[in-house]
């Protein structure tokens, strides 16, 4: 039995043997499918992804040594500026900065970027090839904080000529220091200066300068300040000395700011102006009516008191005096007068009530001298007239009266006679209300009705003929 199977298994491998080795047929055609070659399996090679050689690079950074100026012991390099501002963000006067973003471009020749070329273009490069070759290191002067934006990569540009002329471009914000002068705020201007200098190298070894002049700067007519008018751009350049280190080139953007006035009368102006006028209100109200003038009185010199303090929070805190002080200033003294007009007015009231009251009960006690003598008659000093002396010399002693009594009598006898004769006038022009107004009123409340706004308009006309 074991020898029988594996005979089978023998002639199963043979049969399967001589099958592998018959040529195949097509299904579809009946054509026979010979088995090709290997060696006509040969691939076509892609010739775009051949690997050359390592391309030789026009410029040749890493064969020179750029941690050195271009021609480095012989004369300065000189380097042109050109700066095109984009906008003028802020002015804050509290800080006394200003904030700007701007373009600065540099210009010069560097033979060692030299490369030969048969159409003379030029190749640009981002900021990566920056940081392998020279660049000039300018600074801005007395500045606060700077940042080249990088959104959405750096905002770098290189651009080298065959003849190795390089530009070089960069865009900047920078915050800088302005030196305002506020002796006349807010009928000021401000002049601000944005200052570029070389940080390592002398007027020796690089010569900043402006390219084009006064071309140079180029600034975007769209620029627009909410309190300010931009009046003027203009470039300067000097030397500056250090006594450490020696002379350096300083180029200056310069710009005149002119402060819009328009806000400051609607907000600081005009609210003390109505202040002051508020307070000659006090004048036309009867003098008897406490409550009604002390509350105004009170009201605006409180008023008056939160306009400084508010245009104060917003100033920087300088010990010299601004024009808008002087105005606040002035206009508060005038509604602090008004408080103390009536002041006055209240007290001299209440002394001249008290003392024809005091009259009163004395004229009371003595009613026979009371009209004895006419108003006409008396001397102005209180003292009787000879013929008014011979007249009284048959009266008793008791009925004449001493010298301090006969003083208040005169005294009372005045202000009656004068009250009556007044009240007659005036009710024949203006009726019983008239009469009560001029009987109520001061003869200070009288004139400050006229001094107070005169003075006021006088001070007006000097403070806008000197500031403005």
């Amino acid at each position: 039995m074991p020898y029988f199977t594996r005979l089978i298994l023998f002639l199963f491998c043979l049969t399967a043997l001589v099958e592998s080795r018959k040529p195949k047929r097509r299904r579809s055609t009946g054509q026979l499918e010979m088995t090709k070659p290997s060696h006509l399996y040969k691939k076509n090679l892609d010739v775009t992804k051949i690997r050359k050689g390592k391309p030789q690079p026009l410029l040749r950074v890493e064969d020179h040594d750029f941690s050195m100026r271009p021609a480095f012991g012989g004369p300065a390099i000189p380097v042109g500026v050109d700066v095109q501002v984009e906008s003028l963000d802020s002015i804050s006067e509290v800080d006394m900065d200003f904030t700007m973003t701007l373009y600065l471009r540099h210009y010069w020749k560097d033979e060692r970027l030299a490369f030969p070329s048969t159409s003379n273009k030029s190749m640009t490069f981002d900021g990566r090839l920056v940081k392998k070759i020279w660049v000039p290191d300018v600074f801005f002067v007395h500045s606060k904080r700077s940042f080249i934006h990088d959104t959405t990569t750096d905002n770098i540009m290189l651009r080298v000529f065959p003849d190795g002329h390089v530009l070089y471009s960069m865009r900047i914000t920078v915050t800088a220091m302005c030196n305002m002068d506020f002796s006349h705020f807010p009928l000021d201007s401000q002049t601000c200066s944005l200052e570029l200098e070389s940080y390592a190298y002398t007027d020796e070894d690089l010569m900043l300068y402006w390219k084009n002049g006064d071309e140079s700067l180029k600034t975007d007519e769209k620029i627009s300040l909410s309190q300010f008018l931009i009046q003027k751009f203009h470039t300067t350049s000097r030397l500056a000395f250090y006594s450490s280190t020696g002379w350096y080139n300083r180029l200056y953007i310069n710009f005149t700011l002119r402060r819009h006035i328009f806000f400051f009368l609607l907000q600081t102006y005009f609210p003390a102006t109505l202040m002051v006028m508020l307070s000659w209100v006090s004048f036309w109200i009867d003098r008897r009516a406490v409550p009604a003038r002390v509350s105004l009185g009170i009201t605006t010199v409180l008023t008056m008191s939160t306009i400084i303090t508010g245009v104060n929070a917003s100033m920087p805190r300088v010990s010299y005096i601004k024009a808008v002080d002087i105005y606040l200033w002035v206009s508060f003294v005038f509604v602090f007068l008004s408080v103390l007009e009536y002041a006055a007015v209240n007290y001299l009231t209440t002394v001249q009530e008290r003392k024809e009251r005091k009259l009163r009960e004395k004229a009371r006690q003595f009613p026979c001298m009371s009209g004895m003598l006419p108003s006409r008659t008396m001397m102005l000093d209180g003292s009787y007239s000879e013929s008014e002396a011979n007249s009284l010399a048959g009266y008793p002693r008791s009925h004449i009266l001493t010298e301090e009594e006969r003083q208040d009598k005169i005294v009372v006898h005045l202000a009656l006679s004068n009250e009556s004769n007044s009240s007659r006038k005036k009710g024949f022009l203006k009726g019983h209300v008239g009469l009560r107004i001029f009987q109520n009123t001061h003869a200070i409340d009288k004139y400050s009705r006229l001094i107070f706004p005169a003075s006021y308009i006088f001070f007006n006309l000097i403070y806008w003929s000197v500031f403005s």
